[in-house]
């Protein structure tokens, strides 16, 4: 019997050589390195929750590899709303073990992994390869990034002409590929197990250009360099009274850096084919799929940030202020709107291939969307009604313990109706952290540009529509109320037309 790994064998899991830079050194260690070790727990805490009995019903679900075990059910294939709906329920629950704020928790790529079992052939001559990921990532819970998207180097330029940058395949041998080129931005890289290279972007035209395929993270040649941890800068200028989401749910986000990096033939999915390169995103169910995750998660992040902003408003008196009743109204709608759309579309879900079925795209379009002006706007409101009770605080968790001035902070930084300035000051932190902090601004960029920029997913819905005949039944339904009058007076025979002419005055 296979089972998922424990939050210890994750942990272990990640002692390789895998090669991460940060400040300028090598990271020796990335389960004890300051930047790191506290997000690495809180990844061990998810796959130990699917050790716990008491999450068995929600988090769990058999395995349909044939091996009589268990998984988490977002790496399975669905195919019954049933199956969709314990998708979204262990979603939600993962992202609650996170307070909504792990973007690139493990279930993530399991928007691609999970469609392995039904469209293993769309990789051929590479489906066996396609179909043993399957089964081992789900026997396992696998964790894998992903980076999918060219450096913002010469975009301009079509992507064989920066070939000094993009990754591509420099040559062919019989153990696999070598391959060079840099991606961006591999979040989580440094906590997981495998990274996914895909194509997002500019027409490839080369074959060497066209390449799906997964790196191990520890494989020769794989360079890691992180941008500005938010993790080491809590642990060392705080405490997590300070910064209690930066300093233990930084995911970091890497450059990934591919110096002829060889990749086995048993870890390709596409080499070479420039039209199945190019149709990955629409036909490997990955964009349905990592839709539905990211809009299930944002829903539950939404009732984290709503409940703490409430506590807010009490903690300054002005919760009663109709004013900021009506926003902290407009913040609810947000959340409900997230939990419609993510309902929607595992109650409502397409048919794919072979039996299976895929998220509802129509909501999960919408929701990219929507995220964009939601999340800034959710942000604007607590700037705006909380507005100077989160910087009308003080430096530290140390300076409670100073007896010369916690008299004074006992006085005047106390909360509303009994509250202490302690309770006052921790949820202030918290609420300061989710929004002003540079984890806090790092989420507002997250949230606004992973689902594809901001010209993108409105042309992107436009050009479903119309593909999908939608956009003709719109224009017709339009031409159906046209048709019905003219410059006569009305076409239809149910409907009277009025002798204007007669009843005018003379």
């Amino acid at each position: 019997m296979t089972r998922p790994l424990t939050g210890d064998e994750y942990v272990e899991s990640l002692r390789d050589d895998r090669e991460i830079f940060l400040y300028g050194e090598r990271v020796k260690d990335v389960t004890t390195h300051p930047a790191f070790r506290n997000p690495v727990r809180m990844t061990a805490r998810l796959y130990d929750a699917l050790h716990d009995p008491a999450n068995r019903d929600v988090l769990t679900a058999p395995t349909d590899t044939g091996s009589g075990g268990f998984t988490h059910p977002f790496y399975r294939t669905p195919h019954t709303v049933d199956d969709m709906v314990a998708d979204q329920r262990a979603i939600a629950a993962w992202a609650r073990m996170s307070y909504g704020w792990m973007g690139r928790s493990p279930d993530y790529k399991a928007s691609f992994l999970g469609t392995l079992g039904a469209n293993a052939g769309f990789y051929a001559p590479y489906s066996d390869n396609a179909e043993r990921w399957y089964r081992e990532s789900q026997e396992k819970v696998l964790f894998w990034n992903h980076a999918i998207v060219h450096p913002p180097v010469d975009r301009n330029r079509a992507p064989d002409q920066v070939a000094d940058v993009y990754i591509r395949v420099e040559r062919e041998t019989d153990a696999g590929l070598i391959v060079s080129g840099a991606k961006v931005v591999a979040t989580g890289s440094a906590l997981s197990h495998y990274n996914f290279i895909a194509h997002f972007g500019l027409p490839i035209r080369k074959k060497e250009f066209a390449l799906i395929a997964t790196v191990p993270m520890g494989a020769s040649g794989v360079k890691l360099i992180c941008r500005p941890s938010y993790g080491a800068t809590a642990a060392a200028m705080g405490s997590p009274f300070d910064y209690p989401l930066s300093s233990r749910l930084d995911e970091n986000d890497t450059i990934l850096i591919l110096d002829k990096v060889l990749v086995p033939w048993e870890n390709v999915f596409v080499y070479g084919d420039l039209g199945k390169v190019q149709m990955f995103a629409g036909q490997s169910g990955f964009s349905e799929r990592f839709t539905f995750h990211g809009c299930t998660r944002l829903a539950v992040k939404l009732e984290f940030i709503a409940g703490l902003l409430v506590k807010a408003l009490e903690l300054t008196g002005t919760k009663d202020f109709r004013g900021v009743q009506s926003r902290v109204g407009e913040v609810l709608a947000w959340r409900n709107l997230f939990w419609g759309l993510s309902d929607a579309a595992a109650r409502n879900p397409v048919a794919w291939k072979n039996g299976a079925l895929l998220p509802n795209p129509q909501y999960g379009m919408a929701y990219r969307w929507f995220m964009q002006v939601g999340y800034p706007r959710v942000k604007e409101i607590i700037q705006q009604d909380v507005a100077s009770g989160l910087i009308y605080v003080n430096s530290g968790a140390e300076d409670f313990h100073n007896p010369d001035i916690r008299l004074y902070l006992d006085r005047f930084l106390r909360g509303s109706d009994g509250s202490t300035a302690e309770q006052r000051v921790k949820v202030m932190k918290l609420l300061w952290d989710a929004t002003g902090t540079e984890f806090g601004g790092r989420h507002e960029l997250y949230e606004r540009n992973y689902a594809g920029n901001h010209e993108n997913t409105r042309v992107e819905l436009l050009h479903a529509q119309t593909a999908s005949g939608q956009i003709d039944a719109y224009k017709a339904f339009a031409e159906q109320c046209l048709g019905e009058y003219d410059l006569d007076g009305w076409t239809v025979p149910d409907l009277w037309s009025p002798d204007r002419a007669a009843a005018w005055p003379r």
